[in-house]
């Protein structure tokens, strides 16, 4: 749900109670998205890294270029059609 900072203002109350219900409340400024109201957690869960070593593999040469898809991507047109 969207609102404006004027009807937020006014209508607090109800629309805290909707996002403490699970609603996405999104306050605009100028028909702009500016704040997301959201329920107060006490405390989010410390992640740890690590949770899925063993169950991933990673090829060896992931993080080297392919030139074939650098050459379409740098020589494409966005439309072929057109010069």
């Amino acid at each position: 749900m969207k609102v404006n900072m004027h009807e937020a203002k006014s209508q607090l109350s109800r629309l805290a109670e909707l996002a403490h219900q699970g609603e996405e409340v999104v306050i605009c400024k100028a028909g702009t998205p500016w704040l997301r109201l959201m329920p107060y957690r006490e405390h989010l869960k410390e992640r740890k890294p690590g949770g899925l070593e063993g169950q991933i593999w990673i090829s060896e040469d992931f993080d080297e270029e392919d030139d074939e898809f650098t050459e379409a991507m740098w020589s494409s047109k966005i439309f072929p059609d057109e010069d």
